[in-house]
């Protein structure tokens, strides 16, 4: 039985597929059959954002020359303004100096409204292996060598300072607090009866006031918030950034933490080797600062996740509170210095596995 909110999103990509297929048709492109982008639990993040701001992302190819393309495409107001940002943030990305040295941007094929879209086509670009499927070794070269390239923005910060900020954003020691402070009002209201967790948030919100001095000393750095394996493909030596939108100036480890807090779930090893490179090979104040990132990012995510609850039954509402627990028990090892038993992982992987879908079973593999 659908929910509302999946019955909402499948008949949203039934009635937009239908208008925008021939608009693709005629601007020489094809979209595929099989679509992951549609699938799965991906109705529940377009729940949660106003109705105004979906759009679909799709699989195709170019008819002429064969290649592999991803479209991004909506007609509503909000979504332009997404789509729109991203593409002003992956165009100045070229004008800071880091960006040859590192990343690079899939090509554009096509950019512009038509047919009632705003379309943005892309080509596809194929792993040369997938980043979780590499040698432990040469995953941490790709991704210190990522973070580092970010860092390296610092300085340029002040160059481009108001280039930056009206394309990127930025945020402060003050700003981290403040939307700590509004995940953990979040939270409290919409499950009261959780007190194990608003104990954690508070614990946490009380290490980021004690320590904002040093969130702030390491702010100013450019840094993607959500630098994941699904949001890059690495070709060669080449990383490619396929989410653009979520690049800001903020604190250096807000990267990192986002990274980090991936890998506890799904690579525990490479999670190890950069906690002991930054302990080890950097100052005691930037490993605090990871340390207070990944608490800030800890609280994000469980308001992310508890904020799902309402549009969730079933299985998907049993696995939404089992992930708010985990994230919970993510939180508790953190603020304690200390990282979270690999058999609580294990148990946990083990639970959402039998909770997820097969159609977002089936998602995951196609995002990793």
């Amino acid at each position: 039985m659908h929910s509302n909110a999946q019955q909402s999103w499948k008949t949203y990509c039934q009635n937009e597929l239908a208008l925008l297929e021939p608009v693709i048709t005629m601007l020489g492109f094809t979209l595929e059959e099989h679509q992951p982008h549609l699938g799965g639990e991906r109705h529940l993040m377009q729940a949660i954002t106003t109705t105004s701001g979906r759009k679909l992302i799709l699989l195709g190819k170019e008819v002429v020359s064969g290649k592999r393309v991803v479209v991004k495409a909506t007609r509503n107001v909000d979504g332009m303004r997404e789509i729109s940002h991203e593409r002003t943030c992956r165009t100045a990305l070229k004008n800071i100096a880091f960006a040859y040295q590192v990343f690079f941007s899939p090509d554009e094929l096509f950019f512009g409204k038509h047919g009632g879209f705003l379309i943005s086509i892309q080509t596809f670009i194929e792993h040369d292996q997938p980043f979780l499927e590499r040698p432990v070794s040469e995953a941490f070269a790709l991704a210190l060598r990522a973070f580092k390239a970010q860092e390296s923005a610092h300085a340029t910060t002040y160059a481009h300072e108001r280039m930056v900020q009206k394309t990127f954003g930025s945020i402060d020691a003050e700003g981290y607090l403040a939307s700590y402070r509004s995940f953990m009002e979040n939270i409290r209201s919409r499950i009261p009866e959780r007190s194990d967790i608003h104990t954690l948030l508070i614990q946490g919100e009380s290490a980021l006031m004690k320590d904002r001095a040093i969130i702030e000393q390491y702010c100013g750095f450019l840094t993607h918030t959500d630098f994941v394996p699904h949001n890059i493909r690495i070709a060669g030596d080449t990383i490619y950034l396929l989410d653009h939108a979520s690049i800001r100036f903020g604190n250096k480890y807000e990267g990192w933490a986002r990274f980090l807090n991936f890998m506890t779930l799904y690579w525990r090893e490479l999670e190890d080797a950069l906690l002991f490179y930054v302990r080890n090979n950097r100052t005691p104040e930037e490993y605090r600062s990871l340390e207070l990132m990944r608490i800030f990012r800890l609280g994000e995510i469980i308001w992310y996740y508890t904020k799902l609850l309402e549009q969730t039954s079933g299985n998907l509402r049993e696995l939404t509170e089992t992930r708010i627990t985990f994230w919970g028990q993510v939180l508790e090892a953190t603020l304690a210095g200390t990282l979270i038993p690999e058999s609580i992982v294990h148990e946990y992987q083990k639970k959402r596995n039998r909770l997820r879908s097969p159609e977002e079973q089936e998602r995951q593999k196609g995002l990793h």
